[in-house]
């Protein structure tokens, strides 16, 4: 079998064998415009798929969970904490995800793995309120997924 190589070179895991493992958290965070009627579905569990909040923060703390299987060459992780919270907005929901790990690499990629499977879990337990007549999503828009805070010690 052939691989191909980048110019650079081949392609491989960072090597962080000589580091030291210490104790590492990664804030992430984003959030998902919806249409004020979703919003109060949302707020009452209403949602034809159930309680949307509940769902979206067990799908985000197993995604967390699966980072390195997900995201080429990312370092499985021994976390020791993961939390997902959401906070309601006039125009939709904020997600943050906090990770943590003592290990010898950070924790960013899973927090943003879990925002972003959070957010996107959202969008599926609401995506027949959301759609016009259509069929479209005019108003429904994930943004502004980033890492807030690391910190490392």
């Amino acid at each position: 079998m052939r691989l191909t190589h980048t110019k650079k070179g081949r392609v491989a895991m960072v090597d962080i064998s000589r580091k030291e493992d210490s104790s590492r958290t990664a804030v992430a965070e984003g959030k998902i415009i919806l249409a004020r009627e979703t919003l109060s579905l949302i707020k009452k569990e209403k949602a034809k798929k159930g309680n949307v909040l509940a769902t979206a923060q067990i799908a985000g703390i197993q995604a967390v969970k699966k980072t390195s299987e997900i995201i080429p060459l990312c370092h499985q992780i021994p976390l020791t904490n993961v939390s997902i919270d959401f906070q309601f907005l006039n125009n939709g929901i904020k997600c943050a995800c906090i990770a943590s790990a003592h290990y010898g690499t950070g924790v960013e990629m899973e927090a943003l793995v879990g925002v972003s499977t959070a957010l996107l879990t959202i969008w599926d337990m609401v995506k027949s309120a959301e759609k016009n007549e259509k069929g479209q999503y005019p108003k429904t828009r994930i943004t502004g997924i980033r890492v807030k805070e690391k910190r490392k010690g």
